[in-house]
């Protein structure tokens, strides 16, 4: 199976120093880690409330079909004695037994998405962030490599739509302000 292969061949570049950096990266892609740049961002001013209605949003679509995907695939992570790679051991726990996919690759890769263009900067930030984070699902044994990348699809569609959505409400914002100061 190339993906077992893959994952093995990715496992081979372990060391204490790659691993630190792995288990931070993963750490990044927390929840938590998006709660506090979310609610950062809506407490900035500006273009800040926006972005953090982006990241919310597409963080959460992505949770949510990655969610759904796992309970209808039931793929084992590389590391479960029925259905895993036997004798292989995960660099660090897994949330949940469920491994297609990747949940943490698909909010960043949704975030990322959902933030491209808006001209901060966040975008390639948070692009170069969710890369990161893709590779260190991999390398920490939590995912095959079709995981990470059925994740970065979930999460690129999640953030688009994120885009979307957060588009449309302004414009209707914009269309419904615009209605009210005609009436007035």
């Amino acid at each position: 199976m190339m993906d077992q292969a893959l994952l093995l061949g990715v496992r081979r570049w372990e060391s204490a120093f790659l691993t630190r950096l792995m288990k931070g990266l993963t750490r990044l892609g927390d929840p938590a880690t998006w709660l506090i740049v979310g609610l950062a961002l809506g407490l900035s001013g500006g273009d800040g409330p926006r972005q953090a209605w982006l990241l919310g949003l597409g963080a959460s679509l992505a949770v949510a079909s990655s969610q759904v995907l796992k309970r209808l695939c039931c793929r084992a992570r590389p590391d479960c004695e029925i259905g895993g790679i036997g004798g292989f051991a995960a660099l660090a726990e897994n949330p949940d037994a469920f491994s297609f996919p990747s949940g943490h690759t698909s909010a960043a890769f949704a975030i990322a998405v959902a933030l491209s263009g808006e001209g901060s900067g966040l975008g390639a930030l948070t692009l170069i962030l969710a890369s990161g984070i893709a590779v260190s699902r991999v390398y920490l044994g939590a995912h095959y490599p079709l995981d990470v990348t059925a994740g970065v699809v979930v999460g690129a569609l999640s953030g688009l739509a994120a885009r979307i959505l957060v588009s449309g409400a302004h414009l209707l914002l914009v269309l419904g302000y615009g209605i009210v100061r005609l009436a007035a």
